[in-house]
């Protein structure tokens, strides 16, 4: 992603957060239809497999969030729905993650991983998160199913944090301290909530790699 599309993605996120706490579900509507025009657009010149990649991601991203929020009940949005400018902007982060990767170097990557797996010992030992313990458990199988991403898991980590943070500090959303079905407990936001991110960047890829090798199968077959 080019400087100027990176920037695009971060100010489509923040000022898309900050216009959803102004406004009710019309006007939550309306900045929903405005962001995905202007994700549509950011993908629009790329090449197929990566529009597929990200159009991929707002797939599994959508059922995530229906999951996440409205059955299992981990977190709320301000609405009570799952506003509509959420799936494009899981994959305006992973585009974020894929720029920020290029610019981390491998030792700062596993710096933060570690920070990770230290946080959450921690934050379980004491009663503060016990849910950084699952959490932390799905960060470390993406990282070890594809080692070769450990700089765009270490990235989107970061990034999560950053956008949960902000996110939960304006209000569009909040993470309930007890964790429904399980009897854990987390923090608002969870500082491991970067998993769930990382699962899903890890799912996108797994499904783009098959897919790409059933094409091939296919064209070999032919």
């Amino acid at each position: 992603m080019g400087s100027g599309k990176l920037l695009a993605a971060i100010v489509i996120l923040a000022l898309g957060l900050w216009a959803d706490i102004q406004v009710d579900l019309p006007g939550q509507l309306v900045i929903g239809a405005v962001v995905w025009g202007l994700f549509l657009g950011l993908i629009a010149p790329l090449p197929a497999p990566e529009r597929r990649l990200y159009l991929a991601c707002v797939a599994i991203a959508t059922a995530g969030e229906l999951f996440l929020s409205l059955v299992w009940g981990l977190y709320t949005y301000r609405l009570g729905n799952v506003p509509m400018f959420v799936p494009p902007g899981h994959a305006l982060m992973l585009m974020l993650g894929f720029s920020l990767m290029r610019r981390m170097p491998e030792k700062v990557a596993r710096a933060i991983l570690g920070a990770a797996a230290l946080y959450t010992l921690c934050a379980a030992a004491a009663g503060l998160d016990t849910l950084a313990v699952p959490l932390f458990l799905m960060l470390a199988v993406s990282v070890l199913s594809l080692p070769a991403q450990t700089r765009l898991f270490a990235s989107s980590f970061v990034l999560t944090l950053t956008l949960e943070l902000y996110g939960t500090t304006l209000g569009n959303w909040a993470w309930h301290r007890e964790v429904p079905w399980v009897g854990l407990v987390t923090t608002n936001p969870p500082a491991i909530a970067g998993a769930f991110y990382c699962t899903l960047h890890a799912l996108v890829i797994g499904f783009m790699f098959l897919l790409k090798n059933k094409n091939s199968t296919t064209m070999a077959a032919q």
